[in-house]
Order: structure tokens, then sequence, then C-alpha cells
């Protein structure tokens, strides 16, 4: 469906100026950017678009980035790997004058500038693509890529509608990208978002493209596609800067690669002449051994049974049983409803029909209130909306459920939030300047083990882990997957969903495949090979013999 204009009122408050986009020519510098001097002694055919050098940045007295530098050359994708923590996000905010440095210098095409405004650096050609997309979701596509920019015709001056139609719809042509130009954002998927802000990056002659996770949740199409952009992108010139912790999606896409570790740049080069073992090394400062540490743990009976789930539009006769101790993976691709189940299961979807049994006892879940009380934790796949409370502290955030059992008002409260957010703080291995740090102040990988503090602090029987590693580093996944066996050897039952292979297969005990709402197979841990599990997540029949 076509989304109505909005108002010339609506526009009004959205847009602090605008400025004519017909085939827009962003200048060599922002306005308010102060161009101090030239750059000298490279070559132009080698001249990086980009440099920084020695740019520190400091947080109440925090050291975020400490002597950080970075080089990057026109029509080259540069790796930025590091940790959470590292300083990947801080450095980023500053390329896109989010943050100003405290000291360094940031060069552009040779020239010395300081971006005062987001809109300053972006002006100048520098833009970024997050994870998590930033737009206005009930306005269009084509109104998304020049919000603030939109061209005017006639006088009193109107905003050309037309204009900017057709030259978005030019902009997903150079992308080979189909991409309806009226269709809203909000009815779009996480790829075709990505899709927007790209166009809306070329739409300004962008010097330098940052992707920060940009596949995390696109489908194995998707993130072909986007590869594919990538390459166009490289192409043309433009520089990429590739924030991942995928190590293939790195070696697939880069040329040379930077490393981050504790705010310090830590090393540079050439991809071709490094190992993924040596990138790993350099990006923790240690050795990461055993990264599916499998714990050898006795089952006990079964704790839960699901019999017949079954929803109208999202999955049909969903039947599985867990045991204590056990490791149960799921898997399956984009859309197979692997998620779908997890929510109905805490109480999060109506409509649903089937029984759920705990220890042999059958039990109404009717809301999370029912699954919390009968020991089912569910830690979800998109933590910032769903997961945590990012304007709270690290302490309330943990406690959050507890509240009915530590009490509102008592005396003594504090001390045992204290004690319960230290506990779980320390087990998970948090990165975090105190207990009453925001969370929205954290990275992303220590964001996710806020999450799992939280639910862990209920004392689950059965706990469900929705992507529990998406979008954080190989060393806070490794942290996690220890994490995960520490759990099962206390007895608890472990619901695994996850889109990485490798991790469902190094960590489950059997492996429950979906394809389009449905139980595809179920393999038993020694029968489970990529092969068979990805033919059956496809719906192929080649896996028939080898499920248990």
């Amino acid at each position: 469906m076509l989304a109505p204009r909005p108002s010339p009122f609506m526009f009004s408050i959205l847009c602090e100026a605008r400025m004519p986009v017909t085939k827009v020519s962003s200048p060599s510098l922002a306005p308010g950017a102060v161009p101090v001097s030239a750059q000298a002694g490279l070559a132009p055919e080698t001249a990086p678009v980009l440099q920084l050098t020695g740019i520190c940045k400091r947080f109440s007295g925090v050291v975020a980035l400490n002597d950080v530098g970075l080089t990057i050359r026109p029509g080259e994708v540069m790796a930025l790997i590091g940790e959470n923590g590292a300083g990947k996000s801080t450095l980023v905010k500053t390329l896109t004058g989010i943050y100003q440095p405290d000291a360094g210098s940031i060069f552009l095409g040779g020239e010395q500038v300081r971006f005062n405004s987001a809109q300053e650096a972006m002006l100048a050609g520098i833009t970024a693509v997050h994870q998590e997309t930033v737009m206005f979701d009930e306005l269009t596509v084509a109104e998304n890529i020049y919000v603030g920019r939109q061209p005017t015709t006639g006088f009193p001056p109107r905003v050309d509608w037309a204009l900017i139609e057709a030259q978005a719809d030019q902009l997903f042509a150079r992308l080979e990208v189909a991409l309806p130009v009226r269709a809203r954002v909000k009815d779009l998927s996480v790829a075709q978002r990505h899709f927007v802000e790209i166009a809306r990056a070329l739409s300004q002659n962008a010097r330098v493209v940052i992707m920060d996770e940009p596949t995390a949740a696109l489908s194995q199409r998707e993130i072909h596609e986007l590869y594919r952009i990538i390459a166009q992108l490289k192409t043309a010139g433009t520089a990429v800067i590739f924030i991942s912790h995928k190590f293939d999606e790195i070696y697939q896409v880069a040329d040379r690669y930077t490393v981050l570790r504790d705010g310090q740049f830590v090393a540079d080069g050439a991809l071709a002449d490094i190992s993924e073992p040596e990138l790993v090394s350099l990006m923790v400062g240690r050795q990461i051994h055993q990264a599916f540490p499998k714990a050898d743990v006795e089952l006990g009976p079964t704790l839960l049974e699901v019999d017949n789930f079954c929803h109208p539009t999202e999955f049909d006769q969903v039947s599985f049983s867990i045991k204590q101790g056990e490791i149960l993976g799921f898997y399956g691709l984009v859309g197979a409803g692997r998620s779908e189940v997890m929510q109905a299961l805490f109480g999060l979807s109506e409509g649903v029909r089937g029984s759920v049994k705990i220890g042999g006892k059958k039990v109404a879940i009717n809301g999370p209130r029912d699954a919390i009380a009968h020991g089912i934790a569910y830690v979800p796949e998109d933590r910032q909306h769903q997961g945590a409370h990012l304007s709270m502290p690290i302490m309330q955030n943990i406690t959050l459920p507890l509240l009915s059992k530590i009490g509102f008002f008592l005396r003594g409260r504090r001390a045992e939030e204290t004690r319960i957010a230290r506990h779980f703080a320390e087990q998970l291995e948090l990165k975090a300047h105190h207990l009453m740090q925001l969370v929205s102040e954290l990275s992303g990988g220590n964001q996710q083990k806020v999450v799992l503090g939280k639910w862990l602090a209920t004392n689950p029987k059965v706990i469900i882990l929705d992507e529990p590693t998406k979008g954080i580093d190989i060393g806070s996944k490794a942290a996690v997957h220890r994490f995960i066996g520490e759990l099962v050897t206390r007895g608890l039952s472990v619901i695994l969903v996850s889109s990485e292979l490798p991790e469902v297969l190094g960590l489950a005990d059997r492996v429950i495949v979906m394809h389009q709402g449905h139980i595809r197979k179920v393999f038993a841990r020694g029968q489970a090979t990529a092969e068979n599990v990805v033919a059956a997540a496809s719906g192929s029949e080649l896996s028939t013999e080898e499920a248990a």
C-alpha cells in the first residue's frame, strides 16, 4: 500500500533545512568544518580519502579512545575489528560528528576537518549504515532518503515530490535493487532498510560509508545482495569501513584491517597477509581455545514437554521435549518460525493451541508472569527493544524481575540488589565502569550479558536463548558459550535458537530444524552435520536418511 503524503507541517517539524538535491554534489568540507592544512607527500593515486591520527576521547575521566589511528583509501574496504568495548562505536561516532575528539586530527581528502554535528559529517561525505537502522517509519522510502534535504519548486516553495521519487528510483536502479520508493519504511525488511540507508549515502555522493554489523539480521540471500552492493561501491571509488564479528564476512569483502583493543590502536595491514587465528589474537590479546566447550552432562528427567503447538499464521503441529541438563538447538532459515514458537511458549502470543507440561504436569501459560512462575525464562533476540531497559542502570535491569521478592521499599533492598547484580556481572564477565552505569552506554555484547543476567537471576528451570551471541565479538561469544555449558552442569535446560550453524552444532545435544513453521527434522548430536542440517532447513529431502 502506498503511503499518503505527509502534511507540510509535519515536514517542517522533521526537517530543519530544505536544501536542493537535484544531483546532490557534496562539498569537500561540511559547513562549519574547519580546513586547517593539506596533507602532503602522498601520490594522488594512493592518497587516503580518510586518515585519523592520535584520536583520543574521554568520558568522565574514563578513556574510551587513546591515540587511535586509521587510514583508508578510495575504493577500499577496511575491516574495523575489535571486541565489544574496544572503542569501535566511539570511533564511528567521532567520525560521524556525534562526538568530537579531545585530541588528534581527522583528515578528509587531505584536508584537516572537525565535524560539530552528524549533519556536517554527512554533508562532507561520511555516512553510517547501522545494525539498528534509524529512520522515520511512517514516511516513504523516498522521503527517508531526502528527509531534511527535500527539493522545492515554485513560489511559495512546495516540496517537489516527483523529483524526490524520480531520483530515488535512479538510486535503486544504480544499486540494481527493486524497491518501491513510495512504500512506508515500517513495512520493509531489515535488509531493505539497509538498502535505503545506502541509497541515502549515495544521494549525497558519500566518500566513506561505514557499515556497522550490517548482516546481523539478514538471510543468506540478503547477505550476498549486500556483498554485491559493497563491490559496486568499491568500483565507484567509495571507501567502506566494514564492522563485523564474523570473520568469514571480513575475509569475503575486506581488503585491509585495523584492530582496536581497549580503546587503543593495535595493528593494521592487508588481510591477505594475516590468518584468522592471528587476527583473533590481536583482537583479544589472548588465544581463544575451544570455541564451543561442550560440557559432559548426564541428562536427567524430562523437564519440559510441548505438544502440538499451533498458531494461526506462524507455526503448526510443533512438538518437542527437553531433559534436565540438555541443550536443545533450534535451527532454521529466516521466517522458519523458531522465534515465534519461543515467544508463544513464554506467553507472548495470542491464539496459540497445544499443551505444555513442566515436570510431567500440564500448566497454563497465559503470559510471561505464568512462564516465569513455572520456571521458564526467555532471552529475546532483540535485546534493545525487548530485552533491556536502556535508560535504566545495570543493577536495576538485572533485578527487575525480582522486585516482588526483594521488595520495593524494604530496608536492605539496595544491598540485596547490589549483591545479585554483582554476582551475575562477575559470572558473565560484564565490562562496565560500575553497576549504576546506564545500559545504553554499554557495547552490544555487554547489553546482551545484562539481559542474560536478568533472566538467570529468576533461577529458571528452562532458559530460552534466542540468538544469544548475535552482534557480539568472538571473546564475548566464547564467554557466553562457556556460561551455557555451566548452566547445564547446574541442572538447567537450555533451548538455543541460533542462526549460526557452528554454534548450534558445537553446543547442542539435539538439533531441531524448522522449515516454514514446521519441524522438518530432529538430529542427535552425532548425526547433525552442516550439510544435512542446512538441507533440512531449506526443505530438501537429502537429509531424510540421516534424521534421528
